[in-house]
C-alpha cells in the first residue's frame, strides 16, 4: 500500500526528473486510488501526474511517442526508490484526457456505422493503450463485436456485427 513517505518520495523524485530537463512545467499531483486491477492479495495503486507546460509538443511527441517514454522511465527511477507496487499515469496538458475522449467518440461513431452498414470496419494501427480504451468503449454495446488482430506494431481493432 502506498504510504504519506511513499508519496512524498514520488513527488519529490519526480520535480526532481523535470527540474533536471530544464523545461518549464508545473506538477499537480492527483491523490492515489486503487486500482481496478488487483495483485494477488495486495491492493495497488494508481499515481496519476498531471503537467502543464509551455511547450507541451517536446515532452509529448509523435502520437504520445515521447510522454510513454516518459512515464515509462520515470515508473522505474520510482520504482528503485519504492517498494510497493503502483500504477504510473502522467499526462501532459491533458493530451491522453484528449486522446482517450476522441478515441471513445470515434469508437462510438463507427460501431454505429457498422451496426447499420453490416460491414465491419478496422482501424488503423493502435497502441495497447489506445485499442483497450476502444475495447472498452464497446464492451457493451448491443449489435456489435470488437477485436484485436494482427501482431505489434500493426495491432488493430476490427469492428464486426454481431451475427
Amino acid at each position: 500500500m502506498i504510504d504519506g513517505n511513499d508519496l512524498k518520495t514520488i513527488k519529490e523524485t519526480t520535480q526532481e526528473f523535470f527540474l533536471k530537463t530544464g523545461l518549464d512545467i508545473d506538477l499537480d499531483f492527483l491523490p492515489p486510488k486503487k486500482s481496478n486491477i488487483q495483485g494477488g492479495q495486495e491492493e495497488i495503486f494508481a499515481i496519476q501526474l498531471n503537467i502543464t507546460a509551455k511547450e507541451p509538443q517536446i515532452l509529448i511527441g509523435e502520437r504520445g511517442q515521447t510522454l510513454s517514454e516518459i512515464q515509462h522511465l520515470l515508473k522505474s527511477v520510482l520504482k528503485r526508490k519504492i517498494d510497493n507496487r503502483f500504477f504510473l499515469e502522467l499526462d501532459i496538458n491533458d493530451y491522453k484526457k484528449k486522446k482517450a475522449d476522441y478515441l471513445r467518440e470515434l469508437a462510438r461513431l463507427e460501431a454505429e456505422g457498422v451496426a447499420l452498414s453490416k460491414q465491419e470496419k478496422a482501424f488503423p494501427p493502435m497502441t495497447a493503450y489506445e485499442r483497450r480504451i476502444i475495447h472498452l468503449e464497446l464492451a457493451d454495446h448491443p449489435n456489435i463485436i470488437a477485436e484485436s488482430a494482427g501482431e505489434e506494431p500493426d495491432r488493430k481493432i476490427i469492428i464486426k456485427p454481431k451475427p
